[in-house]
């Protein structure tokens, strides 16, 4: 698939006021395609016709981006390729640049799949793979963490997950060739699932890389599956798998956060504080599940940290990024993204907090820590919109959530919902977070129009600017250069292009990658862009 591409907007929308100095102009050059045709269309090794679900040949969904400390014009991407309705994709694949994102060159990531190589033999004889994360290292080697999963489950043993396991690939040549992949852990008890994994390479040294995720164990007799993750009697701690020699070898994988019987974590994702211990926190969203007082099960959601000084050896826990009304997270997780017009569902990543830390040496906020999530408590718990939370003190504790997407207040309130978000900081301090929203949903009901943005702010001293007020966001960018349908996107637990996307800083500009869909229906494509001042 193909979508026409024009020259991007340069005009700002402001709201709240008019633009200030820390809040000057961004431009946005024009989009390029990073995706491309499905790699695995004649692949017949995954059987996908005697597989359950459906298919969508040519969907690219998912995207994750880092850019190379060694080379700011080398980023890589990792996205599924020919996603599942009802859990992962055929494969994963790498997009790659070395201009910066002027092109793209698109590589398979080996051996993780049935229709990437994989083999009983290697270990890889998977049907799918999901949940792609890459991460640079400050040599210029880049780790991409992905889940292999089937789908199938053993013979006899259809209550439960078939076999999944997660793997370490590893490039030295900026992505255009992957190591054998590492198998970091693998279960094949149909009570287990390892789920949504992130990696991160320690930006001040090259020995020490950490791959986390949740492990979710079923009661007997439980469903369990990708898109079925949390519930009454399940249980998910948070599991680290470490390397302390560039990926040569692993340490086994290992709980570093247990949150007890019938809860679990989710969105496991590491960050590396520029402090004198490199001091590691792992952000969160803590699943607590309940029988509420009429008989029923009710969930908490938390978000959460733990923090280890000593490059993941130990953990300790920290305070939850907990303020008004977080205990009614629940009632977020109850109402989502819906399509306005017909109530269908967008499946977004509405339980799964971003994070960033400002290492920009003598910037304001440097060492700050800056969350992003999707919160309905703005609207009287009637849609999601993005909330924002900073901590100056390395996690330990945070100030009170604000709203901070932009999407008018002029447009009809089920157009308001805005989702997705991703937070990066730039080398001046500036934070950037994109998200998607439906204000352009006004005129044909056959349609849902959808639009990426970019909302930013510039801490400062001298007019005090903390980031945490409202008023302090004030301007905001429009990245898609013009709507594209949501309602042609493929769909897993409603219309799908992924539970992130992703977010580069490249000096004191933003690289964002985001999928669009469709045409035709089912289709989806990955999409990058410079935006800056």
């Amino acid at each position: 698939m193909r979508h026409l591409l024009a020259a991007a907007p340069l005009s700002i929308l402001l709201a709240g006021g008019l633009a200030t100095a820390w809040a000057g102009p961004y431009t946005v050059t024009p989009l390029v395609l990073v995706s491309g045709p499905s790699p695995f269309a004649t692949c017949t090794a995954d059987n996908v016709a005697g597989q359950p679900g459906t298919n969508f040949i040519n969907s690219a969904v998912e995207p994750w981006v880092d850019i190379n400390p060694t080379n700011s014009s080398n980023l890589v991407v990792g996205y599924q390729q020919d996603r599942w309705s009802n859990g992962g994709s055929r494969g994963l694949v790498a997009g790659v640049t070395f201009d910066g994102g002027a092109t793209w060159q698109r590589f398979v990531i080996p051996g993780i799949t049935l229709c990437s190589g994989g083999t009983a033999g290697n270990g890889g004889d998977f049907q799918r793979a999901t949940d792609p994360w890459v991460s640079f290292a400050p040599n210029g080697h880049v780790y991409f963490f992905s889940l292999s999963l089937d789908i199938t489950t053993p013979p006899g043993r259809e209550r439960g997950s078939g076999k999944n396991a997660m793997f370490v690939s590893k490039s030295t040549d900026g992505g255009q060739s992957w190591s054998n992949p590492i198998k970091v852990v693998q279960d094949v008890n149909p009570r287990f699932l390892n789920d949504k994994n992130t990696i991160t390479a320690d930006p001040g040294d090259a020995r020490f890389v950490y791959a986390v995720w949740d492990r979710l164990q079923t009661p007997v007799g439980a469903v369990i599956n990708p898109e079925n993750v949390f519930g009454l009697g399940f249980k998910g701690p948070a599991m680290l798998a470490r390397t302390t020699d560039g990926g040569l070898t692993w340490e086994p994988a290992r709980k570093i956060y247990d949150p007890g019987g019938n809860n679990q974590t989710i969105g496991n994702q590491i960050v590396v504080l520029p402090d004198a211990d490199g001091t590691l926190v792992n952000v969160f969203n803590e699943i607590l599940n309940f029988k509420s007082s009429d008989g029923g099960t009710k969930f908490d959601f938390n978000l959460a940290l733990v923090r280890s000084s000593d490059k993941g050896a130990t953990w300790t826990h920290g305070q939850a990024i907990r303020g008004p009304k977080i205990q009614t997270m629940a009632l977020l997780r109850a109402s989502g993204v819906i399509d306005p017009d017909t109530g269908a569902a967008v499946r977004t990543g509405d339980l799964i907090p971003q994070v960033a830390v400002d290492r920009s040496v003598g910037s304001v906020g440097e060492g700050n820590l800056y969350a992003v999530w999707q919160d309905a408590r703005f609207s009287g718990f009637t849609r999601d919109e993005i909330a924002f939370s900073r901590s100056t003190d390395g996690g330990l504790t945070w100030s009170a959530p604000i709203k901070i997407n932009k999407t008018p207040t002029t447009v009809a309130p089920a157009n308001r919902q805005a989702f997705l978000p991703t937070v990066r900081v730039a080398a001046d301090g500036t934070i950037g977070v994109t998200y998607y929203d439906f204000r352009n949903n006004t005129s044909d009901p056959t349609t849902l129009p959808t639009d990426y943005f970019i909302v930013h702010c510039h801490p400062s001293s001298s007019p005090a600017v903390t980031c945490t007020d409202p008023a302090q966001w004030i301007s905001e960018t429009q990245i898609t250069t013009s709507s594209f349908d949501m309602r042609k996107a493929p769909v897993a637990r409603g219309f799908f292009l992924g539970d992130y996307m992703g977010l580069a800083a490249k000096d004191n500009r933003f690289i964002p990658v985001f999928m669009q869909s469709g045409p035709p229906a089912g289709t989806s494509d990955a999409f990058s862009t410079n935006v800056g001042p």
